[in-house]
């Protein structure tokens, strides 16, 4: 164990959506939601004035609607939240040369890599502040938490006590007591069924956990598990900082608008999922051995099937033929609202013949007809994306539906807009991601561009 805080876990504050209110004036200071926005949407990030009305992450976008009915519910921008995710990224790496990266918006940060030792809370905290400062300058105003111990767990449970925009530095050797009265979930690991099992047994508390005879934990959890459990509640932690995550899976998924049981469908759909996960193990030159399919039952139940293969492949028809068998054992009488296939066991090399010549040679898919995008996503526009108008300038999509799309201009750098709505073929009207393809293509060209 570290005798000094020197591992930092640094998470942006609702980030999704406060980069939303970040270029969006009219939303600061609003309850803002962003994820799918269709009725089988899921909630991706919500806003703090959002979250008082009960809206969380992983939350059904219908359930969200129905507590929050004056939010605003956007789709949300990958290529925005990446550039922002970098640029405070790259803030922690001026920091320490060692960062672990856990999602785009929050990361572990090494200070003994850039040389600090022997710190104090008081150092720490500086560091911190200063850290959070330099994030709010390059990020145009957005916040984070952070959280300093001595251990990766202790920060990451830091990081969450003191949000938005705080900073907690759990000082060496307080580690027991400062977990001790957290209720036991806490723990990484203890999930629902471990909480029901250890509740059985008194365990309510991390307390309770760190008191609990530890032959007794692993009669309850396994001994694995148990051991585990045992050592995180005393904040035995000594797993370091790295900076390479190594890739556990890749996977497609995707959620209906309406209910599937139509068994050939499904199979087409399963069948361009393999594909997609195959190009992207060829992209990333990786293999794997577990095919594993992932359905969601009408009534939100979800199944995971899988099968291991004898040794390792990116061909997208072993993908797809183990897929298809694995679907094949799905009850899907009921109806399934989503499906996912992926390919987990991961390495570098790739096993050939793992089926004979006979079994490859299979006769192909019979064309199935997809099944239709709401009218809105099919036009291109979607709540909260970028447009550019070439009377009115940049703004970003309030609705659209019945063949009209609004649209209120205003950017980051602006005041509130005003708003305007267009007939959704208007070709004044363009999405900014279609202006900037166009613009590339003509730059590929030799051409001048402009907007």
């Amino acid at each position: 164990m570290r005798a000094d805080p020197s591992i930092l876990d640094v998470d942006l504050d609702a980030f999704f959506a406060a980069v939303e209110q970040r270029d969006k004036p009219s939303l600061r200071g609003k309850p803002v939601v962003v994820g799918g926005i269709g009725l089988r949407g899921v909630v991706s990030t919500a806003s703090y004035e959002a979250r008082k009305y009960g809206v969380r992450s992983a939350m059904s976008t219908a359930e969200a609607r129905s507590r929050c009915p004056h939010a605003a519910y956007l789709g949300p921008r990958f290529d925005v939240y990446r550039k922002t995710s970098e640029a405070v990224m790259a803030q922690m790496r001026a920091l320490s040369p060692l960062i672990e990266p856990l999602s785009v918006d929050e990361a572990f940060v090494d200070l003994t890599a850039a040389g600090l030792s022997n710190l104090t809370v008081e150092d720490v905290q500086a560091i911190a502040e200063e850290l959070k400062a330099s994030i709010t300058e390059v990020s145009g105003g957005l916040t984070a938490s952070v959280g300093a111990g001595t251990s990766k767990l202790i920060a990451k449970i830091a990081s969450d006590l003191d949000k938005p925009d705080g900073v907690v530095v759990v000082p060496a050797g307080t580690e027991a007591d400062f977990l001790a009265p957290m209720q036991v979930t806490v723990i990484p690991g203890v999930g629902p069924v471990t909480a029901q099992r250890l509740s059985m047994a008194g365990v309510r508390t991390v307390a309770d956990l760190q008191q609990l005879d530890p032959d007794e934990l692993i009669r309850q959890v396994g001994s694995s598990h148990g051991s585990s459990l045992h050592r995180l509640a005393i904040a035995a932690d000594d797993r370091p900082v790295v900076s390479d995550r190594e890739t556990k899976s890749v996977s497609v998924e995707d959620t209906f608008e309406t209910d599937i049981i139509d068994r050939s469908l499904l199979t087409a759909i399963g069948d361009r999922m393999a594909l997609r996960v195959s190009e992207r193990l060829q992209k990333a030159q990786l293999s794997g051995r577990t095919v594993t399919v992932k359905t969601r039952m009408h009534d939100f139940t979800t199944h995971t099937r899988s099968f291991t293969l004898a040794g390792p492949t990116d061909d997208p028809r072993v993908i797809s033929r183990v897929a298809r068998r694995l679907l094949e054992d799905s009850d899907i009488s009921g109806g399934i609202r989503l499906l996912g296939v992926g390919v987990s066991s991961l390495a570098d090399w790739i096993q050939d013949d793992l089926f004979t010549e006979s079994e490859t040679a299979e006769a192909p898919l019979e064309e199935v007809e997809m099944p239709e995008r709401p009218r809105e996503r099919q036009a291109g526009y979607y709540p909260g994306q970028d447009v550019v108008h070439t009377q009115y300038g940049e703004g970003w999509v309030w609705g659209s539906g019945r063949g009209r799309v609004t649209v209120r201009f205003e950017t980051a750098q602006t005041a509130r807009g005003p708003v305007r709505t267009f007939a959704i073929e208007d070709p004044a009207l363009q999405t900014l991601a279609a202006l900037r393809l166009a613009e590339a293509e003509l730059t590929d060209e030799g051409e001048p561009t402009g907007t």
